[in-house]
């Protein structure tokens, strides 16, 4: 068993791909990753194939994962899949109860664009928050999708609420692009400047 004070030091991205096998799944590192750009993409990061194998591979070392090799139901090649181990699912619920967290940390390109706007023309500024609304906004139908995916099914009750969060977010993200044309355009009647 696990105590809070022998928790291993691993990055996120360990603690975030033996979270995705904590649902009591076998998953390939195709499965992990199809999992995690369907959830923790939408609120915290996605990470690449090879980040994946390599934290699989190192959850396994650690022995937190165990893996097997399976026959392929169509094609040539046996897949691997892994599977959390009772000491991992005892790790992963110590650090998620005692780690320390980290605040967010918000990198917004649209708004850095917005905060030189003075070397803009208004047009540039409208299509950047345009563009930011669309993006938003699809990002809003993808978590509302992922989550009326999710079912009502009880293991995955939670990663349905973190993907409800993911939905009420893009949506504030729209509303705020929204307004911040509503002030683009406000500001332009006050002070004209170059509009092409």
């Amino acid at each position: 068993m696990v105590d809070e004070e022998t928790v291993p030091e691993l990055p996120a991205t360990s603690w975030a791909v033996l979270g995705l096998l904590s649902f009591g799944r076998e998953l390939s590192g195709y499965d992990v990753k199809k999992w995690s750009d369907r959830s923790l993409g939408l609120f915290y990061w996605s990470p690449s194939f090879s980040q994946i194998y390599g934290e699989l591979k190192r959850l396994e070392k650690t022995g937190y994962a165990v893996s097997r090799l399976v026959a392929p139901e169509s094609g040539t090649r046996d897949k691997r899949v892994y599977r959390i181990t009772d000491e991992g699912l005892a790790a992963v619920r110590s650090w998620a109860r005692s780690a320390p967290l980290d605040p967010p940390v918000l990198k917004h390109g649209p708004m850095l664009r917005i905060w030189l706007g003075h070397l803009l023309e208004t047009d540039r500024m409208r299509e950047i928050l345009s563009g930011h609304r669309e993006y938003a906004e699809s990002m809003r139908l993808r978590a509302e999708a992922d989550a009326a995916d999710a079912g009502t099914d009880e293991a995955w009750a939670y990663p349905r609420l973190t993907l409800t969060w993911a939905e009420r977010y893009y949506a504030a993200e729209r509303d705020l692009a929204e307004a911040m044309l509503a002030d683009l355009e406000r500001m332009q009647k006050e002070r004209p400047g170059p509009s092409a």
